[in-house]
């Protein structure tokens, strides 16, 4: 009898993966998330190692941030309004494309990093379409019964990906003494997630063809509003992660504190995924039932401790760790958000809601690089860091003072105005 029951908690762990759509879609997401990792590595190391300069590397996240900003409420109304198969199939070609640019740039052996930064842009662009449509199609590849197990598998794909991304990208940068292979790689990458997004096939489910209108194109913004759990979740992640984010500084970490080269920084970026990985698998096979308020906020607690042990550690060896237990916390964090936005906002307005979601996240991560190159070009590289820890245990304090009803949320069911544009 136990070897059943241990049997039929193995099935239902893998339980989304029962959906071919579901299957095809995370194998595209997979090589996507590879390729912009790889990306990630081989532009932070290339600027850093033009210009020495910390504040370049906060452009970085900010030259990603402002096309997403600007373009959040098209995105999500077009998410919303269109084929979401056709838009995803879009958004990967054009990611292509952006790694075929910055392979152009690479082999062209220019010391110039405006061309760089031109491609970032025209990558916050794509980025800033590709979330939203991603996730709004998501929920419409399994059945509600296993949604959270989905969500905990996709994210555990994503955490795949980005801790095999920077190793093979860091590791083929040293290899081959440059970027250019790494971005080759990129776009053979790219190409394959179109040919996995051509095979998706599911029942979509009917729309209404909503006119455009301010009131519409803003429904994402009321929605998120009226549900205080939502807003106080994504709200959360947004200023702790704002304040505790690390990764920009990495380039600089790995070469000036803990002396090691583009392998180190591999490696430095892998480690919070793989964190993240283990803690999502664990979620997949023992899903969050009760108290995910107050887990949400212990945990967002525990990723500004963590993130203020690697600010203050010389060793690689313990940033490894402190990054990896970033990583685990947050993914809590990750499930617990992507969970309540998801089943509580309807399908017609899932575009514009996670519109809205993926600019929170948006700003806490590339925003959120751009704000510790600030404050590391101000302070200098470990001040930043242990500074920004500090701030996210403020923020969580706050939080749960400011959102009694995250606090006190007990599961992931919240109750939904059918129509919060009105």
């Amino acid at each position: 009898m136990a070897t059943a029951d241990s049997g039929e908690g193995r099935l239902a762990g893998r339980a989304a993966f029962r959906y071919p759509a579901f299957r095809l879609y995370e194998a595209a997401r997979l090589f996507t998330v590879v390729a912009m990792e790889m990306i990630s590595v081989a532009v932070g190391w290339q600027i850093y190692a033009i210009t020495h300069s910390k504040f370049d590397l906060g452009y970085v996240g900010l030259a990603q941030f402002l096309p997403g900003i600007l373009l959040f409420l098209v995105s999500g109304h077009a998410a919303d309004r269109f084929n979401r198969k056709k838009l995803l199939m879009l958004c990967y070609t054009a990611f292509g494309v952006c790694a075929a640019l910055f392979l152009l740039v690479s082999l062209r052996h220019s010391h110039s990093i405006g061309p760089i930064y031109a491609v970032l842009v025209l990558l916050g662009v794509v980025r800033s379409l590709n979330g939203p449509v991603s996730r709004a199609l998501l929920p419409q590849l399994v059945s509600e019964e296993h949604f959270q197990n989905a969500v905990a598998w996709h994210s555990t794909i994503f955490q795949v990906g980005t801790i095999m991304g920077p190793s093979v990208g860091g590791l083929v940068y040293a290899l081959f003494r440059g970027p250019t292979a790494v971005y080759a790689t990129a776009l053979a990458c790219y190409i394959t997630a179109v040919v996995c997004t051509i095979g998706i096939h599911f029942q979509p489910k009917a729309r209404d063809r909503e006119p455009v209108s301010l009131q519409t194109v803003l429904a994402g913004l009321a929605y998120i509003w009226k549900q205080k759990v939502v807003l106080g979740s994504i709200s959360l992640d947004l200023f702790a992660v704002l304040l505790g984010g690390a990764v920009a500084l990495l380039p600089a970490y790995a070469q000036d504190i803990l002396h090691t080269g583009p392998w180190g920084l591999g490696l430095l970026r892998s480690a919070p995924a793989v964190g993240a990985g283990a803690m999502a698998i664990l979620l997949a096979y023992r899903p969050l039932r009760r108290r995910v308020g107050g887990t949400m906020l212990w945990c967002v607690a525990a990723f500004g401790i963590f993130t203020i042990v690697f600010g203050i550690s010389r060793s690689l060896t313990l940033s490894l760790a402190a990054l990896a237990l970033t990583g685990a916390a947050d993914m809590v964090s990750v499930v617990i958000r992507v969970t309540l936005v998801q089943v509580a906002t309807p399908d017609q307005m899932r575009g514009r809601v996670n519109a809205v979601d993926m600019i929170f996240i948006g700003a806490s991560n590339e925003l959120g690089q751009f704000e510790s190159g600030l404050t590391a070009g101000w302070f200098g590289t470990v001040p930043a860091v242990i500074l920004g820890g500090i701030g996210t245990l403020v923020v969580t304090a706050l939080w749960a003072w400011w959102f009694p009803a995250l606090r006190r949320a007990d599961n992931f069911s919240v109750d939904a105005d059918p129509d919060p544009a009105s």
